[in-house]
């Protein structure tokens, strides 16, 4: 799987990364993961939605995706006001496992594993574990600011 390749900064601002003036490429589904758990999935019509207000969200091509329920981003973004609670880091692996399982679904992987490692003080940190297909691990922490879920 080749894709665009993203960069992270000290400050943990992501950015595409360039190669004598062109886009650089990337053989690993990190590029993927990120847009998959970093942008907002549409909320589901039973969801809570954190502010009160009626804005599900969810990217606009969504509406015409074959199948219907082959849906982008994850749904992390619902819980922006939980406290921190065991609980709610077990809902995050549930969110980021959905927002993932696409990969396994479309054979890119044989299996992606997620683990929220610490939960503290206004942070989320999710271990993903990505097995590739044919051999191969691809491992990544993600870092979220609690309240900028």
């Amino acid at each position: 799987m080749t894709d665009i390749a993203l960069i992270q900064d000290a400050d943990g601002r992501r950015d595409i990364a360039l190669e004598a003036g062109d886009l650089a490429a990337e053989e690993s589904p990190r590029t993927a993961v990120v847009l998959s758990l970093l942008t907002d999935r549409r909320a589901d019509t039973d969801d809570e939605l954190p502010d009160g207000g009626s804005d599900r969200r969810g990217w606009w091509a969504d509406a015409w995706s074959e199948p219907s329920e082959d849906l982008i981003g994850s749904r992390l973004w619902l819980l922006a006001r939980e406290k921190e609670l065991p609980a709610v880091a077990r809902q995050a692996e549930a969110y980021a496992r959905e927002a993932l399982q696409w990969l396994v679904d479309d054979g890119i992987a044989e299996s992606v594993e997620v683990t929220a490692e610490d939960f503290r003080a206004e942070w989320l940190t999710l271990r993903v574990v990505i097995r590739r297909r044919g051999g191969g691990t691809v491992e990544q922490r993600y870092d979220y600011v609690w309240e900028a879920l």
